[in-house]
């Protein structure tokens, strides 16, 4: 990613309209924002969406911005909110498959890749897995499922998450708790995948 003498310049000559400035900042950035946000919505299209509004309020909020947490954290609490306005709106979308192509007279087929990573037991547990904590994670409220992905995937730390949501310390760690304590019983079905007792 970067380091905050990087950001503070940028950020710096962001302020002042450097729109080249922001574009180094939104490059350093882009990438780790598409990643927790993938992790939020599980669908690459909603992912960019999210991203995409949230690189929009960061420009249009940059000269607000006064140094007081770090950029990336600032970054996550925006991308956190735009994805919570997303999911109040809902929006239905049309997907294509990746699993698919098409010939050059219409007809789809679909693509046939060889994989040089574990045998198929292997992959079909591990995406069992995955399977089932995704369907667990869609089961909790969003902010518990950020608070997760936050903590669990991004290896953000606690003050890192409170000041991303702007919460207290204690509340951080007793609704991430709380958050565990509710994916573990949205698996226990799955219990013979994690050796749930």
């Amino acid at each position: 990613m970067s380091t905050g003498a990087d950001d503070s310049v940028l950020i710096r000559q962001s302020q002042k309209g450097d729109r080249s400035a922001f574009d180094r900042l939104v490059r350093m950035y882009e990438e780790k924002a598409y990643q927790y946000a993938y992790r939020l919505t599980h669908d690459p299209d909603e992912a960019a969406d999210v991203v995409a509004d949230a690189f929009v309020r960061v420009y249009n909020a940059i000269g607000n911005f006064r140094s007081q947490s770090a950029f990336g954290t600032w970054l996550y609490r925006i991308i956190t909110n735009c994805y919570l306005d997303h999911k109040k709106k809902d929006k239905s979308r049309y997907t294509t498959s990746l699993d698919t192509a098409q010939t050059p007279d219409g007809q789809e087929y679909e693509r046939q890749v060889v994989d040089p990573g574990d045998g198929p037991d292997v992959e079909a547990e591990r995406s069992a897995r995955e399977s089932a904590v995704q369907t667990a994670l869609e089961q909790l409220p969003e902010y518990q499922r950020a608070m997760l992905v936050m903590y669990h995937v991004e290896n953000l730390a606690y003050e890192e998450i409170a000041e991303a949501l702007d919460l207290p310390i204690g509340t951080v760690k007793s609704r991430l708790n709380r958050a565990r304590l509710a994916l573990r019983e949205a698996l226990r079905e799955d219990a013979e995948l994690f050796k749930i007792g």
